[in-house]
């Protein structure tokens, strides 16, 4: 009977423990957000295993302007549900993807530096020049671009997002991983300087309050390239689907002229309406789109380099 009130007693400590330690991931994945200055945009809901960073993927700052290896695709708002595990467990064994690893406290997701998650395990070790967003020039001046799921999230340090927080500094958490870590920027929370050999392959390193943490860098990866912590149901993970006509073709994805094109300038209105436009080769391209009377659809018209300069005008949803 003393055997089983003991056992009893430390199982009890153990759920206790185990609830706080639920209690405050979520409190801290919660402050992140509303520290920052994001609450208006972002929302989290937490349950017994994990917090929701919900958004549509679309930030309140400048994005697009800077890109020279455009893929064709345009930011579009997408409804976003980023899973981050409450109790986390390192395993030191990294897990990569070709979609999102993570997320911003202003709800973008996080990619690694290729374009494509073109990165399998066997190459996190090996830089992939031709894959890299940053020298081939496909992110915006604010690190990011939108992808294949016409959806904007970042391949590098958000500097954008960051110079708007409203704690900015280097003791602020600037996104977390999906296997529940967070995410700081190119120094120690603490104001230190990283030396070089302290992150591991993933951009990580131990961490005294949280275990572990990954953070961005100048040079590549520049920002989360794998997990180091267990993730159940990896292959699950959330993923922005391609905008599809409501009737007619959808357009194909589009893909990144050779070269480069020139003057890329992009456009926000208040009323939705949304602008890329650029040169390649003496003729002008564009991409443009405003919200239609059917919800979460947005009428196109586009004239790419990718669909040979044929105009093409659509009703795309999600």
């Amino acid at each position: 009977m003393k055997a089983l009130s003991l056992l009893s007693t430390i199982f009890a400590v153990f759920s206790a423990h185990h609830a706080n330690a639920h209690e405050d991931r979520c409190e801290d994945i919660s402050a992140s957000v509303a520290n920052a200055g994001f609450s208006d945009t972002v929302t989290v809901k937490c349950d017994d295993h994990q917090a929701l960073i919900i958004s549509n993927t679309y930030p309140d700052h400048e994005l697009m302007t800077g890109i020279v290896g455009t893929n064709e695709q345009l930011a579009v708002p997408a409804e976003y549900a980023a899973p981050i595990i409450l109790t986390p467990t390192f395993s030191g064994e990294p897990l990569t993807r070709d979609a999102a690893l993570g997320v911003a406290v202003n709800g973008v997701p996080i990619y690694d530096y290729t374009a494509g998650g073109e990165m399998s395990e066997a190459d996190l070790a090996h830089y992939q020049a031709q894959h890299d967003t940053v020298e081939t020039q496909q992110l915006d001046i604010c690190g990011g671009h939108a992808g294949r799921g016409d959806d904007y999230h970042y391949h590098a340090k958000p500097v954008c997002m960051i110079e708007a927080m409203s704690n900015k500094g280097d003791d602020a958490i600037i996104g977390w991983a999906f296997d529940g870590y967070p995410i700081y920027g190119d120094k120690n929370p603490d104001g230190s300087e990283i030396k070089n050999g302290d992150l591991d392959i993933c951009n990580g390193q131990i961490d005294a309050t949280y275990g572990y943490r990954y953070h961005s860098s100048q040079t590549a990866p520049y920002i989360v390239q794998c997990l180091m912590g267990e993730v159940a149901n990896f292959d699950k993970l959330p993923r922005v689907s391609p905008l599809k006509a409501i009737t007619g073709e959808t357009p194909q994805a589009g893909r990144p002229p050779r070269d480069g094109v020139d003057d890329l300038i992009y456009i926000q209105n208040s009323d939705g309406t949304r602008s890329m436009e650029y040169d390649y080769k003496g003729e002008s391209y564009y991409m443009r789109y405003q919200p239609s009377e059917n919800e979460n659809c947005f009428d196109f018209e586009t004239k790419t380099i990718t669909n040979n300069g044929e105009l093409y005008r659509g009703e795309l949803c999600r």
